[in-house]
């Protein structure tokens, strides 16, 4: 069997993905995925106990269909991602600019 990151690497060109990496010593770039991660193992993962793969699998997509659509976000003011992004969309909200 071909190492995982092989295997890993052809499915993202047949999918026509871009598997990204930060930097090297630049930890803070993957901050948001990190916070993600941390509350999905704190919400989710660790108040279940799961028989199987299918049920870890389904709990953790009801948590990302939660964290996106009901669960709100205070980088998005106070609303969920997904009514976020609908009222950046209609003009409703103005996003927000951060110099760097």
């Amino acid at each position: 069997m071909p190492y995982p990151s092989i295997v890993f690497n052809k499915e993202c060109n047949n999918l026509k993905l871009e598997h990204e990496r930060i930097p090297y010593n630049t930890p803070n770039k993957n901050a948001h995925i990190e916070s993600f991660h941390r509350l999905l193992e704190d919400d989710c993962i660790s108040m279940n106990r799961f028989s199987n793969y299918t049920q870890a699998y389904m709990a953790v997509l009801g948590y990302i269909e939660y964290y996106n659509n009901v669960r709100i976000h205070s980088s998005c003011k106070y609303y969920a991602p997904v009514e976020y992004n609908q009222m950046l969309k209609d003009g409703k909200i103005k996003n927000k600019v951060f110099s760097v």
